[in-house]
């Protein structure tokens, strides 16, 4: 199949598919009449498998590891044990920092409620930024 079957059967854009055909992950093979890719069943399963595991918040460099210890015959489920905690540890840690960003927002929401408007001066360019004082900061630092 070419690289627009390939894609709407799992899909994906053709784009994805092409993103993963020049990391070396899939193979076609060229049509010698027309240059085409052509990907087979192995490609469908490989690329089922990719994104599976980018669903699952695997880099792209986890699934090249993951992929060559298969290649060499090792079960790559201890790999994927391991990566697994660490993509857990830093989706936790983007979680919290996403929650602190959050409640700065809610704070500069709050305090900006109470401010007027200003035009831009020659020291500020929007008072609201530029004064903002996130409390929380202020707590560890003061």
């Amino acid at each position: 199949m070419r690289v627009n079957e390939l894609a709407k059967d799992l899909k994906v854009t053709a784009d994805t598919v092409r993103f993963y055909t020049r990391t070396g992950f899939l193979k076609p093979t060229k049509n010698p009449v027309n240059g085409y890719k052509i990907y087979g069943a192995h490609d469908r399963r490989l690329m089922r498998f990719i994104l599976s595991a980018r669903q699952l918040g695997f880099s792209v460099d986890d699934i090249s590891q993951i992929l060559a210890t298969a290649q060499r015959k090792r079960s790559p489920c201890p790999l994927v044990r391991q990566l697994i905690q660490q993509r857990l540890l830093e989706n936790e840690k983007s979680f919290l920092d996403s929650l602190r960003l959050r409640q700065r927002m809610l704070d500069a929401i709050s305090q900006w409620d109470r401010k007027p408007d200003q035009a831009p001066t020659g020291a500020l360019i929007c008072h609201l930024i530029e004064e903002f004082s996130d409390a929380s900061n202020e707590k560890r630092t003061g």
